[in-house]
């Protein structure tokens, strides 16, 4: 992959990355009839006597709003608003591409949380999704949580739950090739924001049972002042105080934090076939082959392209939302994400199409070590993924869809994809 230039970066942005196309003919006086004055009052009156009308009479079955206040864009932090519109349009983007999915970005200037839920519950009827993004924590959990219970739409604030859903799927497969439950492992999260927090909370539900956190000031440990109420609960009683100290003896090291953190002396210190998913990004907490130097047991994940096994979000929100909007979700359950999880994990162990390797150089991908997450160029998660997330949907009566049949559904996004 060539380097970046500034200028290059800056030359690809002009005029923004994203617009608008009419699907509908507007070539004659009837056309401009029926598409405004006089003809559309017709949809109009129909949906005010059932506004799950909208649904069919309008974009809302296939439109997300990417929305955030830019206090925490990337690696910049708190910007302008209208300074994290280029990552917003970056979204909008990957959801077109991915998922045939509309989107408009919104960025609002409006740091109150209350204040904030009531601007995007104001105007979601607009929407068939919500994707809140680039929220600073703890904020973010509170939005998230009160917009939700005040919409009927699916909101999903990718930087919790993306992260989240693609390492459980890794989790998953790299404990079946070492031969553990995730019962009996000891986990190591660096890092106590929105991903971190909701990684832990997603692994708990896969069955996890020792689960340490470790924030910039050490480990989240009983007792410990300067708690925030969404880390106490991941509090532990232990004596441990540093990650030297907790990495001994742990099974998986999950990196949510800073370059250069962890050192070959820690990665040495963990047990045999070990899980490190070094996600600081553009740097890791540790490079791959810095891993590798002292140990060839472990399964090594990053944020990166040019390393195996990268944990990137695309795998997750375009086909999760994909599947919320075509069976009408009111919202995207904890069933639905550990749906998208479960079909992730399932997909790497299958055959990697052609296109998929041609997309990498013409390198073999097959199951193990070096591949655990699928790539995300891979046309079949969408399929995969969206169809899972839809059954969860429906059978957990979320869905607002009368009938569901997943064999009908995933042949219909095949026959998209093709």
């Amino acid at each position: 992959m060539s380097k970046i230039s500034e200028q290059n970066a800056l030359d690809y942005h002009i005029g923004g990355k994203i617009g608008i196309h009419v699907k509908t003919p507007c070539e004659s006086a009837e056309d401009l009839s029926l598409a405004y004055s006089p003809g559309v009052a017709i949809p109009c009156i129909a949906i005010e006597k059932d506004n799950s009308l909208a649904y069919k009479y309008t974009n809302k079955s296939n439109l997300v709003a990417v929305i955030t206040n830019s206090t925490s864009i990337l690696g910049l932090g708190s910007i302008a608003p209208v300074a994290g519109k280029p990552v917003m349009e970056g979204k909008a983007v990957l959801f077109k591409k991915f998922a045939d999915i509309d989107s408009y970005d919104i960025e609002i200037d409006e740091k109150s949380i209350d204040a904030f839920v009531e601007i995007v519950r104001a105007i979601s009827p607009t929407f068939g999704g919500i994707n809140l993004e680039d929220i600073k924590a703890p904020e973010c959990f509170e939005i998230e949580a009160k917009l939700q219970a005040s919409v009927d739409i699916p909101v999903m604030h990718d930087d919790q739950h993306g992260t989240a859903i693609i390492t459980s799927a890794g989790i998953i497969n790299a404990l079946e090739i070492g031969g553990k439950k995730i019962s009996d492992i000891k986990i190591v999260v660096s890092g106590a924001g929105a991903a971190g927090t909701a990684c832990a909370k997603m692994y708990k539900a896969l069955g996890a049972k020792n689960i340490v956190m470790v924030d910039s000031k050490g480990v989240l440990y009983k007792g410990r002042e300067e708690f925030g109420k969404y880390k106490e609960e991941f509090a532990v009683d232990t004596k441990e105080r540093s990650l030297a100290d907790v990495m001994r003896g742990a099974d998986m090291f999950l990196g949510l934090s800073r370059a250069k953190l962890l050192t070959q002396d820690m990665v040495k210190s963990m047990n045999k076939n070990p899980i490190i998913f070094a996600l600081a990004n553009p740097t890791p907490e540790i490079l791959p082959e810095e891993v590798l130097a002292v140990r060839n047991d472990a399964i090594m994940g990053t944020g990166r392209s040019d390393y195996p096994n990268q944990v990137n979000n695309v795998l997750g929100f375009p086909s999760i939302f994909r599947g919320a909007l075509d069976v009408r979700a009111k919202k995207i359950t904890e069933n639905m994400k550990m749906a998208a999880a479960m079909a992730l994990a399932k997909l790497a162990k299958e055959s990697v199409p052609s296109y998929v390797k041609n997309a990498y150089g013409g390198k073999e991908f097959s199951f193990g070590r070096d591949y655990v997450i699928p790539k995300p160029f891979d046309k079949r998660v969408l399929v995969k993924v969206a169809s899972a997330v839809a059954k969860a949907a429906f059978d957990e009566g979320v869905a607002r869809i009368a009938n569901f049949d997943m064999e009908t559904y995933a042949k219909s996004l095949e026959d998209k994809i093709k």
